[in-house]
Formats: C-alpha cells, sequence, structure tokens
C-alpha cells in the first residue's frame, strides 16, 4: 500500500496524467529490473572494487528509462543507503566513507553520467 502511495504522489509531482500512469509505473519496474541485473552482474562477476561501477550503471540505466526508472533508482538506492546504515550502527564494519561514496556513485549513473569513471582496470568486457 505505501508503494502504490509512493507512485500516486510521485507521479503527481512529476505531473503525470492519463495514460502516462501506466508510463511512469511502466517505467519504475524496468528501472527496478535494471538495478536488479546490476546487482547481480555484480555479484556474478565477484571483483574486487567494482561495487561503484556496478551502482552507477545501475543507476544509470534505470534513468534512462524515464522519470519512473529515476524515481525507482533514488527509492531503491535509498532503502539499500538506510539498510547500510542500520548495519554500520550494529557493528558491521561497513564504513560511512563507502557509504558516501557509494552514494555519489548513484547519484552519478542517475544523472545520466557514464557509469565507465568507476570501471575498475581489468573488469571483463562482458560487463
Amino acid at each position: 500500500m505505501k508503494l502504490f502511495t509512493g507512485i500516486i504522489f510521485c507521479s503527481l509531482v512529476v505531473g503525470v496524467s492519463g495514460e502516462g500512469w501506466f508510463s511512469f509505473f511502466k517505467e519504475a519496474v524496468q528501472g527496478t529490473s535494471d538495478l536488479l541485473r546490476a546487482y547481480w552482474d555484480m555479484k556474478e562477476a565477484n571483483y574486487q572494487n567494482s561495487g561503484r561501477y556496478f551502482r552507477a550503471r545501475g543507476n544509470y540505466e534505470a534513468s534512462q528509462r524515464g522519470p519512473g526508472g529515476i524515481w525507482a533508482a533514488k527509492i531503491i538506492s535509498n532503502v539499500g543507503g538506510y539498510f547500510q546504515g542500520l548495519l554500520h550502527y550494529f557493528g558491521s564494519s561497513y564504513e560511512r566513507e563507502d557509504q558516501v561514496s557509494n552514494q555519489r556513485a548513484e547519484e552519478w549513473g542517475r544523472s545520466g553520467q557514464d557509469p565507465g569513471h568507476f570501471r575498475p582496470a581489468g573488469l571483463p568486457e562482458k560487463y
């Protein structure tokens, strides 16, 4: 219910109406899929220092979908950030600097800039 309410509110804010409701929702679902694909690629690659690249890439691809994709990327990134902050609070070794750096990579991708900026040397071309 909260997700549905959030979609309606954000849709009103960005001026979506009529046929645009379906388009916004479709973009959000596709953006979520882009983020999940980047996450699974990161897990598959299992390559040191590649997390920021995959975060930037997922957010970049989601943002290319349109307002719904940007909205989904922001929501998912924020929830992930809150979860990581909570883990840090309970003693995880995850550092605050890492969280800030990840947020910068996500914002970089959402702004439409090239995610290759964060690509580590030696990462297979498949990704």
